[in-house]
């Protein structure tokens, strides 16, 4: 057990500031026998140097310092699991004769512990995410650092998307505003043409009236290549007329000619994998669909930051470049600059150019 408690105490922060495994006098009033605990020296650390007073006394002050760390504090919860773990591996690797001591010494221990936060900390530290959890976590990190601050990965439900690039987008049908009436709307309308379809989080907010205003007074241009745009969030048609027969000055939409999508049941912001369940509403994507249903283009933006119509349209240009000539598109590629043909041979009649 001593053993146990030295492995674990390093292992705390605060161990190495406060000296929290100090122990000195401790042992139901017994002062330690043969300097053993005195200040300074050799003794001045029982826990992770010298001999060890009795075992009482070990658990006594590990626990007189596990008591001063804030209830459900992290750093409590966790020491509790590693004391845990650490005695469930010195268990295992014991012989059958001293493994029979030693549960003996460890089980007051391990009573203590596990009703007090033990496992708790074990769950929270060692089991495995599920699949919706997955969605917040790439390579170590969260994907949404700003909503982990205050919800917690396990409540910050983030849905499986359908949407998988090259492959028809999902289908949806609901009811839209256009303009300034209610018109049912379904993603086969658009069958033929090119389509942008974005999601934005709220009417009445900040950034969404900015983003619905510079796709709607450039619609011309995406009309032009055979493009149509289509705005949706989870507000219902209602509140969609009410944003748009507010003034601009005032926050509102205004005259609009691009299609307010209702999703007042969510079902296709989730099918899009943009919906945030604790939030209540989406995060600001962007899906380019061709004219054959298939998804070509995806963008997801956090939600203090719109998005760019140059950017989107260049996309969208780029995409029918290529499905009409079988050619790729370099980086920052824009009409009438220089494509590459995507074999060995023929790339080479790009790259001889940049030098």
């Amino acid at each position: 057990m001593r053993q146990v408690l030295a492995r674990c105490a390093r292992s705390w922060p605060a161990a190495g500031r406060r000296r929290k495994y100090r122990l000195v006098g401790v042992g139901r009033g017994r002062r330690p026998r043969g300097g053993e605990g005195s200040g300074g020296g050799k003794g001045a650390e029982q826990v992770s140097r010298g001999r060890a007073p009795a075992r009482a006394g070990v658990v006594h002050a590990v626990v007189a310092a596990w008591r001063r760390e804030k209830p459900h504090s992290r750093q409590r919860t966790c020491f509790c699991a590693r004391v845990v773990m650490e005695a469930l591996q010195m268990l295992a690797a014991t012989t059958p004769a001293h493994g029979r001591h030693l549960r003996l010494l460890l089980l007051p221990l391990l009573l203590f512990l596990l009703p007090a936060g033990a496992v708790q900390g074990l769950e929270t530290e060692e089991r495995p995410r599920n699949r919706e959890e997955e969605c917040h976590f790439y390579a170590g990190g969260q994907v949404y650092p700003g909503e982990a601050s205050r919800v917690s990965v396990a409540d910050h439900s983030l849905h499986l998307s359908k949407a998988k690039i090259s492959k028809p987008a999902p289908y949806w049908e609901g009811t839209a505003v256009i303009d300034g009436e209610f018109k049912e709307l379904k993603l086969t309308d658009y069958r033929g043409k090119y389509l942008v379809f974005f999601f934005y989080p709220l009417d009445f907010t900040f950034v969404c009236p900015t983003e619905i205003i510079a796709f709607g007074d450039r619609l011309e241009e995406f009309r032009a290549i055979n493009t149509e745009v289509v705005a949706c969030s989870v507000d219902s048609q209602f509140t969609h007329l009410a944003w748009i027969n507010t003034p601009r000055r005032q926050g509102g939409l205004g005259p609009i000619r691009i299609p307010l999508l209702s999703d007042l049941t969510h079902q296709i912001s989730k099918d899009y994998g943009v919906y945030l369940e604790d939030s209540g509403h989406t995060l600001r994507g962007l899906f380019i669909i061709d004219d054959k249903g298939i998804l070509r283009q995806i963008t997801l933006n956090d939600l203090p930051v719109g998005r760019s119509v140059d950017e989107t349209l260049r996309l969208v240009q780029a995409f029918q470049y290529t499905d009409k000539h079988g050619e790729v598109c370099p980086a920052g590629w824009k009409p009438g600059s220089e494509t590459i043909i995507p074999d060995p041979a023929g790339k080479l009649k790009y790259f001889d150019k940049l030098n």
